[in-house]
C-alpha cells in the first residue's frame, strides 16, 4: 500500500513539473504581436521648388492670343503646416510658395526690341490630401500673384515698367516621404493673372496685360516632426 501511493505522488509530481516546464516554454516561444507603423503628416515644413512655367492664353488690351512664346524656369521656395487626425488618411494644410522667375517672351524687329517677363510669383493655398501611409495625394487652390516687367528699346530710346498681378490658382500633385522628416513632391498647377494697365504715361487709358500661366515644378519638403512612426498593437 504504502509503495503504491509513493508511485502515485511521484507520478503526479512529474506530470506537474512536465506541464510547468511546457508552459514555461510557451510563455518563451510566443510570438510578439504585430505592430503597424503609420506615418502622419501633421506639421510645419519648409522647402525648395523649382520647375517649368508657360502661357498658352494672353490678354493684351481685351483681346486674347493663343501663344506659347511666354515660357521658361523658375525656382524658390515653399512654407506650410499640415494636419492629419489619428487613424485618418485625410490631411488638411496651408501652403505659401514664392519663385523667382525667367518666364518671359521678348521679340526684336526692324529695330525695335519688345520683352515681357515674370520676374517673379507665388501663391497661397489651402490644401487637401489623400495618404497612404508615407505618400500624398493632393489637391490645392487659392490666391497666386505675379510681379511682371514689359520694356521696349527703338533707335536709342527705351522704356520698362512693372506691374503687380492678383488672381487665382489651382491644381494638384504628389509627395512622398523618402526618409525620416524629408519628402519630394512633384506639382502641376494653372494660374491666371488679372489685368494691369501699363503705359499710363504715354496713353491715358493705358494697355491692358494679363496672363493665365502653366507650371510643372519639383520640389524637396523638410518636416519638421514628421516621419515618426505612429505604432499600433493588434
Amino acid at each position: 500500500m504504502k509503495r503504491f501511493l509513493f508511485t502515485a505522488v511521484a507520478a503526479m509530481a512529474i506530470g506537474s513539473s512536465a506541464s510547468a516546464a511546457d508552459l514555461a516554454s510557451r510563455s518563451y516561444t510566443k510570438a510578439p504581436p504585430p505592430i503597424v507603423a503609420a506615418y502622419n503628416w501633421t506639421g510645419f515644413y519648409i522647402g525648395a521648388q523649382g520647375g517649368y512655367g508657360w502661357s498658352q492664353s494672353v490678354d493684351i488690351a481685351g483681346l486674347t492670343t493663343d501663344t506659347d512664346a511666354l515660357k521658361g524656369g523658375f525656382a524658390g521656395g515653399t512654407i506650410g503646416y499640415n494636419w492629419q487626425g489619428a487613424g485618418s488618411p485625410a490631411v488638411f494644410g496651408i501652403e505659401v510658395d514664392a519663385a523667382w522667375s525667367d518666364i518671359n517672351f521678348n521679340e526684336s524687329a526692324f529695330g525695335v526690341t519688345f520683352e515681357d517677363r515674370i520676374r517673379a510669383f507665388g501663391s497661397v493655398t489651402g490644401r487637401i490630401g489623400y495618404a497612404v501611409d508615407a505618400a500624398l495625394l493632393y489637391v490645392k487652390g487659392g490666391y497666386a500673384w505675379a510681379d511682371n516687367r514689359i520694356s521696349a528699346s527703338a533707335f536709342g530710346f527705351s522704356l520698362s515698367e512693372n506691374q503687380f498681378h492678383s488672381g487665382w490658382t489651382i491644381g494638384g500633385g504628389l509627395e512622398y516621404g523618402f526618409a525620416p522628416n524629408w519628402s519630394g513632391k512633384i506639382e502641376y498647377m494653372y494660374a491666371s493673372y488679372a489685368n494691369e494697365n501699363y503705359l499710363t504715361a504715354f496713353i491715358p487709358v493705358g494697355v491692358g496685360i494679363g496672363a493665365d500661366v502653366h507650371t510643372i515644378k519639383a520640389g524637396i519638403n523638410y518636416r519638421f516632426g514628421w516621419g515618426t512612426p505612429v505604432v499600433a498593437k493588434y
